[in-house]
């Protein structure tokens, strides 16, 4: 049996951890999966109970002390999926806003054969007209005019990693659970295929990526793809 670990960042997120924890223990209890589902959190050096909860839960836990941001806490969880040998690797937020009924569908994707099946928004969906996803828009045209290929949501956080992307992730330099990792998979000829998903708003809290932060990132992750990937060996 196929065995498939959900790595959960967190940092300060003691009002939705509970929740997200037993909405997957939820999903996992009532249904028959064909696969073994483990599930890790990482606690990205939190100044809340996030931790705390998380060992009352029994729930296993990567404990950083002090916060190395996404990409730290994401590759701790990585390394961690590597060395127990897991099939899969899917980035999972702490948040609420991804639903696990979506797993068995990614993890369909991948046996067909895609090293990375991204949970997106808009493969049967149109984007929605705002600024954010005016963002989004350019992104997936800048994956597009590097790679070739049309990514719908590239800013989509719910990705699966089959075993050789965990390696390569794990291995490599300057790999980051971004937009701009993804169009460097499909440049070393790594297979990206987007699965259909529905996702939340989150439980609690407010996302560090205001309407500003938002915009400013969308650009950098643009900039980062058209200008300077291109000199990634």
């Amino acid at each position: 049996m196929k065995k498939v670990l959900l790595i959960i960042p967190a940092y300060n997120e003691e009002e939705s951890i509970e929740h997200t924890i037993n909405s997957i223990r939820t999903f996992i209890s009532n249904n028959e999966l064909k696969f073994k589902t483990d599930y890790l959190v990482v606690n990205d050096g939190s100044k809340d109970q996030t931790y705390q909860l998380v060992r009352k839960m029994n729930v296993d836990i990567i404990n950083l002390r002090t916060n190395l941001g996404l990409s730290g806490g994401f590759m701790a969880g990585m390394k961690y999926a590597a060395r127990h040998n897991y099939d899969f690797a899917i980035q999972f937020d702490a948040d609420g806003q991804h639903l696990p009924d979506y797993i068995p569908a990614m993890v369909e994707e991948a046996e067909k054969g895609a090293n990375v099946v991204i949970g997106s928004r808009f493969v049967t969906e149109k984007r929605p007209n705002s600024l954010r996803m005016i963002g989004n828009t350019l992104i997936s045209t800048a994956i597009k005019l590097t790679t070739g290929q049309i990514v719908n949501d590239p800013t989509s956080g719910m990705r699966l990693f089959d075993k050789q992307s965990i390696e390569f992730y794990t291995t490599s330099a300057n790999m980051t659970p971004e937009p701009e990792t993804v169009s460097y998979f499909i440049k070393k000829g790594f297979s990206v295929v987007e699965a259909q998903v529905k996702m939340q708003e989150r439980l609690a809290g407010e996302s560090y990526l205001n309407l500003r932060r938002s915009i400013q990132y969308m650009i950098r992750v643009a900039i980062s793809i058209l200008i300077l990937q291109p000199f990634r060996k």
